[in-house]
């Protein structure tokens, strides 16, 4: 009968060190062939992309990624090579709160207090009201228990800005709330 082998302290667990993250989160700005930026990939998807030759590299970081027998430039942001078409329908994108949130700067549209924030139908669904893009904003609990189940004239509040479908940048700081700054010329209203 053969004795169990014990398990090698240092051989499976990885290196604390071995992921090597900064504010940016690991993430990569994906711009289309016409330098529109259109989303937010992991370091290793832009890496693959790059050796696919599907991307090239346009901005990176100051370090490098290493493999066992290469070394590679940490990409920051990437272009593709081919044009992708992208739907420009916003409205049927999926609404999230943090998208809502984001749309509306983190911001209450009743208040514009930026603390407890919730999400609210401007014409309430008991109303006839729908869950769209045009219909929902941020708000803040208080206002969102104040105005209840009203209509905005009836409660007399109005949200500050008139709520529509978002545009695409607003998807990306979904995605990467901290805005590195070597995207900032890429992204419109980050400059």
């Amino acid at each position: 009968m053969s004795s169990p082998v014990p398990a090698d302290p240092t051989g499976s667990a990885p290196h604390s060190g071995h992921r090597r993250r900064g504010r940016d989160g690991g993430r990569v700005l994906v711009l289309n062939a016409t330098y529109e930026p259109i989303n937010v990939c992991t370091v290793r998807r832009a890496i693959v992309l790059m050796l696919k030759e599907k991307a090239e590299l346009v901005e990176e970081a100051a370090w490098r990624v290493r493999a066992e027998t290469t070394s590679l430039a940490r990409p920051m942001v990437i272009r593709l090579v081919s044009y992708v078409k992208i739907p420009r329908d916003a409205h049927r994108r999926k609404i999230t709160r943090r998208a809502v949130f984001a749309r509306d700067g983190w911001a209450c549209q009743y208040c514009g207090t930026a603390s407890s924030l919730t999400v609210d139908h401007v014409i309430p669904r008991s109303k006839g009201g729908s869950s769209s893009w045009d219909n929902i904003v941020a708000s803040c609990a208080p206002c969102n228990r104040r105005k209840g189940d009203l209509l905005p004239r009836q409660a007399g509040m109005h949200p500050r800005r008139a709520p529509g479908a978002p545009r695409a940048e607003v998807f990306i700081r979904v995605a990467s709330p901290t805005i590195p700054v070597s995207w900032r010329q890429y992204l419109p209203e980050a400059a």
